[in-house]
């Protein structure tokens, strides 16, 4: 049965709460990712900001340049643990309506799992190629 730990990535994509929305979304693209991990000394913990936020504020009219991450990004987030069964956490991903969750091992930070993520390692990807065929 295949767990969170080898589905999940590194933390690459990572932002604090005073850079911009553009900032924000030219570190997503460099690191090829949909979400950007938030964090800050002065946070509870980490936050997450994604596309869909980075869209909400450009559909909004809001300027891309003056906007900061602190202002858009997720405070609340479903999490797991890298022990989880994989199909667990895609449940969660389902169930909440979310394309990534933050990996923690106890209290550290460890990783970010994207539904990209579940579908390549699960198989799943493969099996919509040979369907494909």
């Amino acid at each position: 049965m295949k767990q969170v730990r080898d589905a999940m990535s590194a933390l690459n994509a990572m932002v604090g709460p005073t850079h911009t929305l553009r900032q924000a979304s030219e570190k997503m693209v460099q690191h090829r990712t949909g979400a950007a991990v938030v964090m800050d000394h002065d946070l509870p913990g980490p936050c997450v900001i994604t596309e869909r936020d980075l869209l909400k504020a450009l559909a909004a009219g809001m300027d891309m340049d003056v906007e900061v991450v602190g202002d858009h990004m997720t405070g609340s987030l479903i999490t797991a643990a890298p022990e989880w069964p994989l199909q667990t956490a895609a449940d969660q991903m389902v169930r909440h309506g979310i394309r990534h969750v933050l990996v923690f091992e106890g209290p550290e930070l460890v990783g970010i799992l994207s539904m990209r993520d579940v579908i390549r390692v699960g198989g799943l990807a493969a099996d919509a190629r040979a369907d494909a065929a």
